[in-house]
């Protein structure tokens, strides 16, 4: 008879191919783990700070004025004017009103529409008369806007 052959016991560790033997990470690792940590950071720290900052939840607060001398070429006058967003918000299609005044009644009038305007933003542009604007009022005036 034979002797029986010893079996010696496997190691009861498993072993795995997703948890290789740790090794010291290289800079090329730490670097990018770096750049993606600062990069998250700061995204975290964009939404968070826009979140809090309250000028960006007020209302727009949007004015109109005349911006510099009347203009004629040709029978026609140019009134320059400045729309001005103060307020946090964003408003679009701001529709704007200019109206000619000799004494007391309405000669002309014309509107202007701002697609967009942000909080802080100012846009410029002009109304056109065919009637000389220094012989009456010229009368400007916000008259609607809409929030995006």
């Amino acid at each position: 008879m034979t002797e029986p052959q010893s079996i010696e016991p496997q190691s009861t560790e498993p072993q795995s191919i997703a948890h290789p033997p740790s090794e010291p990470r290289s800079i090329a690792e730490w670097t990018s783990l770096a750049i993606a940590s600062t990069i998250l950071a700061a995204i975290v720290g964009a939404v968070g700070w826009l979140w809090l900052d309250e000028s960006q939840q007020q209302p727009p607060e949007i004015a109109v004025e005349r911006s510099g001398e009347v203009r004629s070429t040709a029978d026609q006058f140019y009134v320059p004017f400045s729309v001005i967003n103060s307020g946090g918000g964003t408003a679009e299609s701001v529709q704007v009103m200019g109206e000619l005044v000799v004494n007391g009644e309405v000669k002309e009038s014309g509107e202007q529409q701002i697609d967009f305007l942000s909080g802080g933003e100012t846009e410029d542009g002009a109304f056109v008369f065919s009637e000389n604007p220094q012989n009456g009022e010229i009368v400007l005036r916000v008259a609607s806007y809409k929030l995006p």
